[in-house]
């Protein structure tokens, strides 16, 4: 039987980042908010915030992910919205980080997306009409430099949810998928743009993508890049994939001897 009255929302990578900050927004909106992540002390602070529930699990493990769906379900007849936000930063290439830093950055960003909407897909037809945010990132559109492992999961998330939106829809369950780009997180630092005045205005904040999250659902986009500004390269990628694939690998290369000669 459920528990709150309240529209019911599960958060994922709640501990911090856009989760914590989403969560904090939907409380201020009257949505009562069950968030999940591994750090059960930084879940129960945020839930002190929010007036919330929290999950610790680990969502690259499938069996716990399940359970916690189940033990979700013992208290709540159904959800009406899923931020399938958790994820992990991969820096480096296929070439240069280790293949169990390959897996993680795969289970995590791409297998924990699968496994938390599947089994939570019979509380959301129950919640219907229901919503399901992917916070994916503009790197699974477009493909380049040196973070290959990121970039790789980060596409099998966008094309995950692509599908899904197709499959959910019949069920009255929507799908969107933001695709944010640079931002500032506690996982994510950005402290080679944030040195440079210029370059720094292009990182986005924890409460900018929270909006961003709120604002797709609210405008029901399928899908929504943040800032607007990559919506033309993403295209032109798509257009011309060999032509901006080259442009990125000089850039890349580029910066790889810049930060070499400054190590020396």
């Amino acid at each position: 039987m459920q528990i709150n009255a309240k529209r019911v929302a599960v958060v994922t990578g709640a501990s911090s980042g856009f989760g914590a900050a989403v969560a904090r927004k939907l409380a201020q909106q009257g949505w009562y908010c069950v968030l999940v992540a591994r750090r059960r002390d930084r879940l129960e602070e945020v839930a002190r915030e929010t007036g919330g529930e929290i999950e610790v699990c680990d969502v690259t493990e499938r069996d716990d992910v399940y359970a916690m769906a189940e033990r979700i379900a013992a208290r709540h007849d159904a959800i009406q919205l899923l931020v399938n936000n958790a994820g992990m930063p991969g820096r480096g290439g296929f070439l240069d980080i280790e293949p169990e830093r390959i897996e993680q950055v795969v289970r995590t960003n791409y297998l924990g997306n699968v496994w938390v909407l599947l089994s939570l897909v019979p509380l959301l037809e129950a919640g219907a009409p229901s919503h399901v945010v992917s916070v994916a990132s503009v790197a699974g559109v477009i493909a380049g430099g040196a973070g290959g492992p990121y970039t790789a999961s980060k596409h099998a998330q966008v094309v995950f949810s692509r599908s899904m939106a197709s499959e959910l829809a019949p069920k009255g369950i929507r799908v969107h998928t933001l695709k944010p780009g640079f931002a500032e997180t506690e996982g994510f630092p950005q402290d080679r743009f944030l040195g440079n005045p210029i370059s720094r205005r292009i990182v986005l904040s924890e409460d900018q993508v929270a909006d961003a999250i709120l604002r797709i659902v609210r405008r029901n986009r399928r899908e929504m890049f943040l800032p607007k500004i990559y919506a033309p390269p993403a295209m032109l990628y798509g257009l011309m994939p060999n032509t901006v694939s080259r442009l990125l690998g000089w850039q890349t290369r580029k910066r790889d001897e810049a930060f070499r000669g400054e190590q020396a």
